[in-house]
């Protein structure tokens, strides 16, 4: 079972499936995971497997780290396309994650005005007022809804506090259109139980919520690194194709990552 914890506050530049060159901007810890989620597919690891011991980088050290890179970046290359806050778990999880957004945006404008800021969020914060805002700020602002289903979300997203679907996509609904909505497709098992999302009961109901939180787009992606349950599969290209169509035809742009 091989995972992946992340460099922190900065690692890459990666290659991004969605986004191209992008520079990771990780506010967790460097050893470990911190996330209100436990998906199964998570390339990190589940979060018992990697308690982070090290503490949250500050506003500060993220500031000097962020910097300095870029400062190397517009000398030696590579030019980035993106800054991507994810990395270690929720990357809103932080409680500076508002003042450092500011200081991101800074930044990007002295380094690579022409380079976009992403957030790869699970969502859980989006009701705090800080968080909002900060979201409302970025390029694209990227949040993760793989089902309607509480059921399937208990079993596979795995929330580690409160969770109610129902507030996630009102929250989701107060951004009116700016955000981005990424979803995981995949089949296989967990635990013996089918975690396949590919199928109509599954897609449907999804894609009409989707209809009416109306994202300016939707990604829809499977699984592309390993993973620490063993029994997942990848959705295949066709099903994803399916999907995206689907969207297509409900008048929401999408793009589609096998």
């Amino acid at each position: 079972m091989s995972t992946v914890i992340y460099p922190s506050p900065i690692f890459g530049p990666v290659h991004s499936r969605r986004l191209g060159v992008s520079l990771g901007i990780n506010l967790l810890p460097a050893d470990g995971k911190f996330c209100t989620f436990d998906c199964v597919y998570c390339e990190c690891g589940f979060n018992a497997d990697h308690r982070p011991h090290q503490k949250l980088p500050t506003r500060e050290e993220v500031y000097h780290a962020l910097e300095t890179r870029l400062q190397a970046m517009k000398q030696h290359g590579p030019k980035p396309d993106v800054l991507t806050f994810a990395g270690n778990g929720e990357p809103t999880a932080h409680p500076q994650f508002s003042a450092i957004m500011e200081d991101t945006l800074c930044l990007r404008e002295k380094y690579f005005p022409e380079a976009k800021v992403s957030v790869l969020s699970n969502a859980t914060f989006i009701h705090k007022p800080d968080v909002f805002e900060a979201l409302n700020k970025v390029d694209n602002n990227i949040l993760k809804l793989d089902t309607i289903d509480a059921v399937y979300i208990n079993k596979v997203d795995r929330p580690t506090g409160h969770y109610d679907v129902q507030q996630i996509i009102d929250g989701m609904k107060a951004f009116k259109g700016n955000l981005i909505i990424q979803t995981l497709f995949m089949k296989g098992t967990f635990e013996g139980e089918s975690v396949d999302n590919t199928t109509d009961n599954y897609v449907l109901p999804w894609l009409e919520v989707v209809k009416e939180i109306s994202p300016r787009q939707v990604m829809i992606y499977t699984i592309d690194r390993e993973t620490p349950a063993p029994d997942l599969l990848k959705a295949t290209p066709e099903e994803l194709d399916r999907i995206g169509e689907l969207v297509r035809q409900a008048g929401l742009p999408c793009s589609v990552s096998y």
